[in-house]
């Protein structure tokens, strides 16, 4: 057999390195120098970029798990657009009256007024109006961006307005953070975490039952404006690192790709603070060493390419896992149906007591069931090599110790079930053989249980239904 995978691989990677070494060729690729100038972190400004936009990943991821789990995750975009105004008047009010319209703690604050009063609206609109959610959110974010980009380009048109580099907050300005702004983001950062570490259990019962909440009496009003307000702080921050258009990414990609990886709360907001974390320093690594790629558009490509990395490989909800767990669950099944069809032709015409000494061939077992082409023959072979069944000759099997006990289980799990339907749920005779083989499956011990007290009457180990597809209308006993 050609091996085709290793092919393609060997000529997958052939073309990679041909790609490689033409971009160092024509100098596309970076020298050995400037990576280890970036890696080693020798330029100030690289170090403050590196530590600012890792711990806005970090706490972006936090906070956006949350705000991810509470169905709030547009929310984000609405308050972020809602914060250029803010900036905008800011900056008017700071050149008018104040002689400092440029301070970025300045600016920040006018941004985090902007976006906490369009949270208001948001809510205000839901409150006192029948408007759905989404129509809210959205009449909030274009009114209030359009809003901020008039005052914008009033800004550009007055005299310092050109110097005022407005427009970094909407697209991002990464590599001109200064030590101030990484101290701000540093404060912000530690403020989000103690909140959410003090708050953990709220936030937690809030996210996943509002209602339980609300009937034991606590604040879920108080709490919710609590995270929205939190999360308009992280967004505040976040807007010169990757700006308004993007910090919304920056919260919810994080803790998206980490849903795939595990179902524990508190796992996924460590697993969303490294992916934010490692986001933020690949991203602004990639952009010092490509200065014309803008840091904010990078550090969000990251992230995304993490997420769809979790999407496939992901140990609790990836792609990978979920085809590998579908596989073994239809392997496991085919198994049940050949070990099952196998007993029903043993009980049928077998000559013996004992379900070890009884031959069966291939054609026996086929009219059982509709096989498809090599199922039955496939199916037989992996029960052979899991030692469900022997061969002493060719062509002839016979059930092993582990083969009749598993067919044993499972034919008498088929034939509960069955009961129960015919019983209980009147499901026609003819019609319950199909009904029960989607379930028999994944019947858990405790159900069996409850089965087996509910029909106890009817001695169950004895008193076996007919299933329809019986050849000859033979009676199926106690064996069951």
């Amino acid at each position: 057999m050609i091996p085709w995978r290793l092919i393609i691989f060997c000529l997958g990677f052939w073309f990679l390195g041909l790609g490689f070494a033409h971009a160092a060729e024509s100098h596309l690729l970076p020298s050995s120098a400037d990576i280890w100038r970036v890696v080693s972190l020798q330029d100030y400004n690289t170090r403050i970029v590196f530590i600012g936009t890792a711990l806005f990943g970090a706490v972006g991821g936090m906070v956006g798990t949350f705000l991810l789990l509470r169905k709030r995750s547009l929310m984000s975009d609405t308050i972020s657009h809602a914060t250029l105004p803010g900036i905008g008047i800011a900056f008017i009010v700071g050149e008018l009256f104040l002689g400092y319209g440029k301070s970025l703690p300045w600016l920040m604050f006018g941004a985090a007024v902007t976006g906490l009063a369009g949270m208001g609206m948001v809510l205000a609109i839901r409150k006192l109006s029948k408007i759905k959610d989404d129509a809210a959110l959205a009449i909030v974010l274009s009114v209030f961006f359009g809003f901020g980009i008039a005052l914008v380009t009033m800004v550009q048109q007055m005299p310092t307005g050109n110097a005022a580099g407005l427009e970094g907050f909407i697209y991002g300005k990464a590599a001109s953070m200064t030590v101030s702004d990484g101290w701000l983001i540093f404060s912000a950062a530690l403020v989000a975490g103690l909140v959410c570490y003090f708050f953990y259990k709220e936030f937690k019962v809030l996210c996943f039952d509002a209602s339980f909440a609300a009937s034991q009496g606590w604040p879920v009003l108080l709490l919710d404006v609590a995270l929205l307000v939190l999360i308009t702080v992280v967004t505040v921050i976040g807007l010169q690192a990757v700006g308004l258009l993007l910090v919304v990414a920056m919260m919810i990609i994080p803790p998206a790709a980490a849903r795939f990886w595990t179902e524990r709360l508190d796992r996924t907001l460590l697993i969303a603070m490294g992916i934010g974390f490692i986001s933020g320093l690949l991203g602004v690594f990639i952009s010092a060493l490509y200065p014309r790629l803008p840091a904010g558009a990078i550090i969000v490509l990251v992230a995304a390419a993490l997420f769809f990395l979790s999407m496939v490989l992901g140990g609790a909800r990836g792609m990978w896992f979920r085809y590998h767990e579908h596989h073994e669950l239809s392997r496991r099944v085919r198994r049940q149906h050949l070990l099952r069809s196998i007993y029903e032709w043993l009980e049928v015409h077998g000559k013996r007591t004992d379900l070890l000494d009884d031959e069966f061939t291939l054609d026996d077992i086929r009219q059982y069931r509709t096989w498809t082409p090599g199922e039955l023959e496939g199916g037989l072979q992996r029960a052979l090599q899991h030692g469900f069944l022997g061969e002493d000759h060719p062509g002839r099997y016979h059930l092993t110790g582990k083969g009749a006990r598993d067919a044993l289980r499972v034919v008498r799990n088929h034939r509960l079930w069955e009961l129960f339907l015919i019983q209980y749920a009147d499901i026609a005779p003819g019609r319950v053989d199909r009904d029960a083989d989607a379930v028999e499956h994944i019947l858990e011990p405790d159900i069996l249980q409850e089965l087996e007290e509910l029909l106890e009457d009817e001695d169950t180990r004895k008193r076996i239904p007919l299933s329809p597809h019986r050849l000859n209308g033979a009676v199926h006993g106690g064996a069951a």
